[in-house]
């Protein structure tokens, strides 16, 4: 909890920065070892990787300004979220047949982008002064 307490905006901007980074990278480059394993379409593994790419720019870019202004904050954080919601969506309709381990790879991602949204929030929040 204490982590959490400590953690600014900017870090948990950069932080998403990095991770949306390897994985556009990991899965652009990898799409195809990794399809067969997660029983993924490699199309749709390489374009979620190339979609990150400039997606993890654009987080970086918005964590290392100066001043970061809280609706480029609360664009990250919609975008996280949707993206969570999309993956668990992606499982529940039936347009792909994951293995186990596809499964257990697009859920455990779109906690970690949830995640993200959600401390991305509380740190925008904070920043905002209450108006009581």
């Amino acid at each position: 909890m204490n982590l959490i307490r400590s953690l600014s905006l900017r870090q948990a901007l950069l932080a998403d920065a990095l991770v949306s980074g390897a994985t556009g990278l990991l899965l652009a480059l990898g799409a195809g070892f990794l399809a067969g394993f997660l029983g993924l379409p490699e199309a749709l593994l390489r374009y979620a990787g190339i979609i990150l790419l400039p997606y993890a720019a654009m987080v970086a870019a918005i964590g290392a300004r100066p001043t970061i202004r809280p609706a480029a904050a609360w664009a990250v954080i919609v975008i996280n979220a949707l993206w969570a919601l999309d993956s668990v969506i992606l499982l529940l309709s039936g347009w792909v047949a994951p293995t186990v381990f596809g499964a257990g790879f697009v859920i455990a991602q779109a906690l970690v982008v949830a995640l993200f949204a959600e401390l991305q929030f509380v740190c925008l929040r904070r920043r905002q002064p209450s108006a009581a």
